[in-house]
């Protein structure tokens, strides 16, 4: 029996998995008909800074722009308000060199040049591979790691909800067209972790009610585990906001994309432990006799 204390969560477990389902269906289809924005670190191009001696005026400067046909550029501030950092894709490798001439002519004495990248599209073709990579590597690794600590249902469901967050993240930067760079691909990985954290802890737990409560169905099980430790995921998760919305609306544009992925993980993170991690295990018939080490079978010595 569910106690008035615990929360019925498997309850409306169908719903929230279709719901879940839908979600990634939807990014899928984004991903595949609208792709990524993916940003310079990614397609090459060119990238100026420039310091001004006063507060630069950042829509005069895309303004500048615009009127020399570089409606593309990317114009933000480069930590102080003087610092202005300016980034454009393409192949051009003399592009970064007339971008600072125009604001130079512009804006006269006003501004002096620190310095001008050009990044080439193979190298952002290595990045995007070997980001892809390393997150797959992640994947396995958790998967290895899961399945050592608990047992391979708890891999399945764990990996499953990892796949749905970050599949959802990439869905809602590809559905809005936002730009996808290498910050992103951090926040990304970081996601991973969260979210892994968040479903150990409830796993855990789940582990050890199985033993506990003898004569519990699996339903209750994971509704009690849940609810225990629902303050812990909700005081984390709060915290965690808190300082992703800080930094999003104070800390300038450069880590807009890194706090704003976070922030879709943390709550994407947060719905999945309970309603798609938990739910797999249901639909896997999660078992006692599953946490029950196999026998190792012993060499019977028939020497005399």
């Amino acid at each position: 029996m569910i106690t008035s204390k615990t929360i019925n969560f498997m309850g409306l477990r169908k719903l929230f998995f279709a719901v879940a389902i839908i979600l990634m269906i939807g990014s899928i289809a984004s991903l595949a008909i609208k792709q990524l924005n993916l940003g310079l670190d990614f397609t090459g191009g060119a990238l100026v800074e420039l310091q001004y001696q006063s507060a630069a005026d950042l829509p005069e400067i895309r303004t500048t722009l615009r009127a020399a046909g570089y409606d593309d550029a990317v114009v933000q501030n480069f930590g102080a308000s003087t610092d202005v950092l300016i980034r454009l894709a393409s192949d051009d490798p003399d592009l970064g060199s007339r971008i600072a001439e125009i604001i130079q002519n512009e804006d006269g004495s006003d501004v002096t040049l620190k310095r001008i990248e050009f990044i080439g599209p193979q190298v952002g073709e290595e990045l995007r591979d070997q980001g892809g990579l390393g997150m797959l590597l992640a994947m396995g690794g958790i998967l290895l790691y899961v399945s050592l600590r608990f047992q391979m249902k708890f891999a399945v469901a764990s990996i499953v909800a990892l796949v749905h967050d970050v599949i959802f993240t990439l869905g809602i930067f590809s559905f809005f067209g936002l730009s996808f760079d290498l910050t992103v691909l951090a926040a990304l990985l970081a996601v991973i972790g969260y979210s892994l954290n968040d479903t150990i802890v409830v796993f855990d737990r789940v582990r050890e009610n199985l033993r506990m409560m003898r004569n519990a169905d699996l339903e209750e099980i994971i509704n009690v585990s849940t609810t225990q430790t629902l303050a812990r995921t909700l005081a984390t998760s709060a915290s965690t906001l808190l300082v992703l919305f800080a930094l999003y609306f104070f800390g300038g544009e450069n880590i807009q994309g890194f706090a704003l992925a976070l922030i879709i993980g943390v709550g994407i993170g947060t719905y999945s432990s309970i309603y798609v991690a938990n739910g797999l295990l249901m639909t896997m018939n999660l078992t006692r006799e599953d946490l029950i080490p196999p026998e190792i079978e012993e060499e019977v010595d028939d020497r005399p």
